[in-house]
């Protein structure tokens, strides 16, 4: 478990302690990256920024690439990806049974949400005293990639990289030439919609089959507008994307829920592999 979901790596080869040392590289690497960036975290990178009051703080190279990341997406999204946006966690809750929110709750967190009062200026960045930095839509995608990377010294044996359903491949399967992964169904629990046959690149998911609220008999995901604080209208139930990389592959997927009843319109004018499931 890591990034509060199941991970594991697939590695098709006769040599099981080859194997197990492959997997343990991956999980170490999976560890590091939600140590450091986990908001649940005192001794993390993300908890020194958001409790730095008002006081500039200068970051390291990996963390500075993962927020120029962050800052790109804000722009292409319009503003509705934000890094900013995670404390809409305060007022939505997904738990089986929960209820949502009042406008005037999230109207009043909304306060604390937007990346164009933060004064980012590589390596330096200085967050408004009261708001915070959240790296969980960008940062289990980019662990995935990071395994990968780590991985490609054992470039004899191909493996396959799963954290909580974003994966990627260092290389198709020995045996059969691809690795069969399935996309979920919408309609039956555990049920596979589709499967695509991966022999490079990366997989990523997003929607509401895990996480979701229901709001006047309507059916909400829990990717949020951070422009509204609500969930799009009309989004997909889940969006897969193909892409060379996982992050690349989730960016879009996120971006597409973000779009809502547009969501189709918008992949497809990208000209990325994708299945909407509504």
């Amino acid at each position: 478990m890591a990034m509060a979901s199941p991970c594991e790596v697939l590695c098709q080869c006769e040599d099981e302690r080859l194997a197990r040392t492959m997997t343990q590289h991956a999980a170490q690497e999976a560890w590091r990256i939600e140590e450091k960036y986990s908001r649940y975290r005192v001794d993390g990178v993300i908890h020194a920024i958001n409790n730095a009051q008002g006081s500039a703080v200068v970051l390291d190279a990996e963390t500075v690439r993962l927020i120029d990341y962050g800052a790109q997406l804000w722009q292409l999204s319009e503003g509705r990806f934000d890094l900013t946006s995670g404390v809409l966690r305060r007022a939505w809750r997904f738990d089986p049974g929960s209820r949502p929110p009042t406008r005037e709750q999230v109207a009043a967190i909304l306060t604390g949400v937007g990346w164009s009062r933060v004064q980012w200026t590589p390596p330096s960045l200085r967050m408004p005293v009261g708001m915070e930095l959240d790296l969980g839509g960008i940062g289990k995608e980019y662990a995935v990639d990071r395994a990968v990377e780590l991985l490609d010294a054992w470039r004899e044996v191909p493996a396959l990289v799963n954290f909580g359903g974003d994966l990627r491949t260092s290389g198709p399967a020995p045996a059969t030439g691809s690795w069969k992964v399935g996309i979920e169904s919408v309609a039956a629990d555990g049920q596979a919609a589709r499967v695509v046959e991966l022999t490079s690149g990366a997989l990523a998911t997003s929607g509401d089959t895990r996480r979701h609220v229901v709001i006047d008999g309507v059916r909400h995901g829990h990717i949020l507008d951070a422009r509204t604080g609500w969930p799009p209208s009309g989004a997909p139930r889940t969006v897969t994307v193909a892409a060379a990389t996982c992050s690349l592959a989730g960016t879009y997927s996120t971006l597409d829920m973000l779009q809502g009843a547009e969501a189709e319109v918008f992949l497809q004018a990208e000209g990325v592999r994708h299945w909407c499931l509504r």
